[in-house]
């Protein structure tokens, strides 16, 4: 094991090295590509940092983030169902109101 508490391979200069952690991370990271990243420049650090609280942060503040996106997804979809209502609505109180003479025929188009 790393310091930083995932499984990384052992560089060609150091061979296998046993390193005590304390416990592995709560939630293993998402990108494959960015643990063996963040492994490497742990190791190649003189001061061994351990990581995982970092990792835990940025794992939060990504859970977060998608949070936000799909509330404003959802939202966004509500407006456009709104707007499209309202247009329907609106093409018909026009169409009633031209059939009873009310409205001017100058301003229908607009």
């Amino acid at each position: 094991m790393a310091v930083c508490g995932w499984s990384c391979p052992p560089s060609r200069k150091q061979g296998v090295r046993r390193v005590p952690h304390t416990e592995p991370p709560q939630h293993p990271p998402h990108g494959s590509l960015v643990s063996p990243e963040l492994c490497r420049i742990n190791e190649d650090q003189k001061v061994a940092l351990d990581l995982d609280p970092y990792v835990k942060k940025l794992l939060n503040a990504r859970r977060r983030v998608v949070l936000v996106n799909n509330i404003l997804q959802n939202a966004q979809e509500r407006l456009r169902r709104l707007n499209h209502s309202v247009a329907k609505e609106t093409v018909r109180r026009r169409a009633l109101l031209e059939a009873a003479g009310a409205y001017p025929q100058g301003l229908a188009g607009k």
